[in-house]
């Protein structure tokens, strides 16, 4: 007969205890210890149990008759022995202890609770240990994300997405506004050289896996100079109002100036309103004059350059009454400035008296 004797230390007593409990189920006392070659306990490798971080798993196993003692351990730790609980973690609770089953439960499941457990039984007979592989899955989560950039056109720029997770997620950069499919990436790092204005927009970086999906946008400003659209040219009758519009595009906003040949043109001048609303500059005449018709200039800028494009204010002269009444066969006396209005029944009565003359 051989007997186990466990001598545990103040210093180390729980990992004294643990072997001891495992020396206990693999070489019990009053049993003969076999020979080489005989099973001295039997194992038993259960299916592996996967859940997912957060929620509850119950782990049990059949006891059957004789059982003189019972435990549940995860790696080097007691978590139960018979009805008395060994561990301190508050999750960990005894759900049923009786003649058939042994299960506890463990709530809240972390990561660091993925690995190996084992339940020992002990019979009158033999020792017996069931072992269980605890897999935890983790929802994807981004806990690096590049923050809102701001850069200028032709830049390089770098766009970065980290995330954990179990099952390791995978990664998918995309533009979202304005939607362009074209321009998507399925790596953590996203490298667009020589952006232009066209790149600029909301890009969204998405983490998946088997369990669910992270998402998270940066948004990406892309400063360019002004560029003016073409001034149209108006006319306008003395005395009447008038606007002249320049419109600029160009990131950030620019500012408007107005000139009049060299001269600047400001709000306070007389008649003159000088109105920028984003990207559209109006210049209002209230009451139009001979001295306002000219060339206008209006100027664009922003800390990246300038524009510029010019407006012609010119007059459109209103008909008289008296150039109205004159038709197309009026002929203008120099001298009197009266006119003679000849229609086409006296014509032919001149071209038959001349015929006539001749004869």
């Amino acid at each position: 007969m051989k007997m186990v004797v466990c001598g545990c230390c103040a210093a180390s007593w729980r990992r004294c205890v643990v072997m001891c409990l495992r020396l206990l189920f693999l070489f019990p006392a009053g049993l003969p210890v076999r020979s080489q070659g005989e099973s001295q306990s039997d194992n038993k490798q259960m299916d592996n149990i996967t859940v997912r971080q957060g929620e509850t798993v119950f782990l049990s196993c059949s006891q059957g008759d004789f059982v003189t003692h019972t435990a549940w351990l995860n790696r080097s730790s007691i978590l139960y022995a018979g009805e008395d609980k060994w561990s301190v973690d508050p999750r960990v609770s005894l759900v049923t202890f009786n003649q058939d089953e042994f299960t506890i439960r463990i709530e809240d499941v972390d990561l660091a609770d993925e690995g190996q457990y084992i339940c020992a039984v002990q019979t009158s007979s033999r020792p017996r240990t069931t072992s269980v592989h605890l897999i935890v899955q983790v929802p994807p989560k981004i806990v690096n994300l590049s923050k809102d950039l701001v850069v200028n056109e032709g830049s390089n720029v770098t766009l970065m997405c980290l995330a954990n997770g179990k099952p390791e997620p995978a990664i998918i950069w995309r533009m979202i506004s304005p939607l362009d499919d074209g321009l998507s990436s399925d790596i953590e790092v996203l490298e667009i050289p020589f952006i232009t204005r066209q790149s600029a927009g909301i890009y969204e970086c998405t983490a998946a896996n088997d369990i669910a999906v992270d998402t998270q946008t940066v948004e990406l400003t892309v400063n360019y100079p002004p560029s003016v659209s073409e001034g149209r040219d108006v006319g306008v009758t003395l005395g009447q109002r008038s606007v002249l519009q320049c419109e600029a595009d160009a990131v950030p906003e620019a500012d408007f100036e107005w000139y009049r040949d060299e001269m600047r043109i400001l709000n306070d001048f007389d008649g003159i309103e000088i109105e920028n609303a984003g990207v559209l500059s109006k210049l209002t005449f209230f009451n139009v004059s001979e001295a306002d018709y000219g060339n206008y200039t209006c100027v664009a800028i922003n800390k990246l350059g300038s524009a510029n494009t010019n407006i012609v204010l010119y007059e459109i002269i209103e008909p008289t009454s008296s150039t109205l009444l004159q038709g197309p066969g009026a002929v203008q006396d120099g001298n009197s400035g009266t006119s003679m209005m000849f229609t086409p029944t006296c014509l032919l009565l001149i071209i038959i008296l001349q015929l006539l003359l001749k004869f």
